[in-house]
């Protein structure tokens, strides 16, 4: 019985949930990009069942952010063997003794959170050493830390277009992809656009201005579950969504350590943030808002 809830559970909040990413790409001011949004199922701390299932269901990309939990998830037989197509987005904090076990992962497309010079320095030799005679790049984003909060990763925005070029001339394994944010946690839509998003377009203007590079080849990765429709009507190219699609995300200090399909919101938090709820009211609101095209 579970799996049969866990299944009808998966296809309806995935069928919603991408029925939104539409909608609210159709909302877009024409001056943006005509780049079609990816959906990223996050689907940290949820079995390989569930993966299996949103596949099934059409779903491709995946994200996670842990890397051992990548490691195993990935390598995982059910996963090898009903997932040929997956691809597997890394979209937490990247420490440089990790590198090594997380570019082993199959399938992996494409790391959000290159953070430092250093960083992209380390990916791109390891990279080389794993590829061998292979000429394929890794794809990768420069995460940027648009809030300011300390608690949160990613380069200060005055540092992202030199950290941009370095990676274009001097990281020959990787493929600069584009820019991702995290943002502040429960910012208000009903104040207008979020200054963390608007933060992310203006620096992909001026990474777009300063290397020559078109618009629509630098996406966004912004844009969560509770703001992933107001990420996209302001230029978002790259959701990342869990809880509304898998449901409660389970840590072992949990209660309950038996997945709940239950696409309700959970009152347990990921140990790497704090998450502020964003109202229904608000929530309601983000449909009105007015666009920021710049």
């Amino acid at each position: 019985m579970w799996k049969v809830a866990m299944s009808e559970e998966v296809g309806k909040a995935l069928q919603s949930v991408v029925e939104r990413v539409h909608q609210a790409a159709a909302r877009r001011p024409k001056t943006l990009p005509a780049v079609p949004p990816r959906l990223v199922a996050v689907s940290k701390t949820k079995p390989p069942e569930m993966v299996v299932e949103a596949y099934r269901q059409g779903q491709r990309n995946f994200g996670e952010n842990y890397v051992n939990e990548l490691v195993d998830k990935a390598s995982d037989p059910l996963i090898l063997e009903s997932c040929p197509e997956i691809k597997w987005h890394f979209i937490g904090h990247l420490q440089k003794n990790n590198v090594n076990k997380l570019l082993g992962v199959p399938n992996l497309f494409l790391v959000e959170t290159v953070d430092s010079v250093k960083l992209a320095d380390k990916v791109n030799s390891s990279w080389q050493r794993i590829r061998g005679d292979s000429t394929q790049r890794l794809k990768i984003m420069v995460q940027i830390n648009t809030s300011g909060e300390q608690s949160k990763h990613g380069l200060p925005p005055e540092e992202t277009v030199d950290t941009v070029k370095h990676i274009v001339s001097q990281c020959s394994a990787l493929h600069f992809s584009g820019l991702m944010t995290i943002g502040r946690y429960g910012y208000d839509l009903t104040l207008g656009p979020n200054p963390d998003f608007q933060m992310l377009l203006s620096r992909r203007q001026e990474v777009c201005d300063s290397l020559k590079l078109p618009m629509e080849e630098v996406e966004l990765s912004m844009g969560m579950s509770t703001d992933f429709e107001h990420a996209i009507e302001v230029g978002a190219t790259n959701v990342r969504v869990g809880s509304i699609i898998f449901g409660n995300r389970e840590y072992p200090n949990s209660a309950a350590n038996t997945p709940n399909p239950s696409p309700a919101p959970s009152p347990a938090h990921s140990p790497e943030k704090t998450t502020k709820t964003v109202s229904e009211e608000a929530a309601k609101k983000m449909h009105h808002l007015t666009v920021s095209e710049h």
